[in-house]
């Protein structure tokens, strides 16, 4: 068996899209277990005192522009979201009880997501367009509302966020190569060597 590697992630992050963009490609490729580990930013911000770089307009500006120098290197689509902050609560719900409960439409959840928000700019934060982002996966709204007001799967989303935090989690996506800790979708170089080491 390779080496497990945890992605904590949130779907209103553009470098958690663009290490997804690449992160399970490059674990294929050296036989690690990559482990997706949805947590709430909104959390782990509260938790640790940390902000969005967007708060700083100068670093906002300037991180867009190097999320789009990684998405040309990466050669995928980027548009940062009109829309931005999207509020995620109920989203990453979906995502945590998609994984819990209905594995097979995991990743299609998340295809469906991320597209929605940093390729198409919509605008998921109106209930409307997020059920029907939701709905091209298979999902009814049935389940999907299901999802969200379950019990178990916010215990779990919410113990996923205090996991991240008691690992030293700040920010999204931190990915942990066994304990080895990087954050930020900038890291995936060194991510690659630490697979290989």
């Amino acid at each position: 068996m390779g080496k497990r590697v945890d992605f904590f992630f949130d779907v209103g992050s553009p470098a958690s899209y663009l290490a997804w963009t690449q992160l399970p490609g490059m674990c294929q490729k050296a036989g690690a277990q990559l482990v997706y580990k949805p947590m709430l930013l909104g959390g782990v911000f509260q938790a640790t005192g940390n902000v969005s770089p967007v708060t700083v307009p100068a670093k906002g500006r300037y991180v867009n522009m190097e999320y789009q120098r990684y998405a040309r290197r990466y050669g995928v689509p980027l548009t940062m979201n009109s829309h931005f902050p999207i509020i995620t609560l109920h989203l990453m719900r979906v995502v945590m009880g998609v994984q819990m409960k209905l594995p097979q439409q995991f990743n299609d959840v998340l295809v469906a997501v991320f597209k929605a928000m940093w390729i198409d700019d919509l605008n998921l934060n109106e209930p409307a367009l997020t059920s029907r982002t939701l709905e091209s996966t298979g999902l009814t709204l049935a389940q999907v509302e299901g999802l969200i007001g379950d019990p178990e799967v916010k215990a779990a989303l919410r113990a996923n966020t205090e996991e991240a935090v008691g690992r030293g989690v700040f920010g999204a996506p931190t990915t942990f190569v066994g304990e080895e800790m990087f954050f930020g979708q900038d890291k995936l170089d060194l991510i690659k060597e630490e697979l290989a080491s």
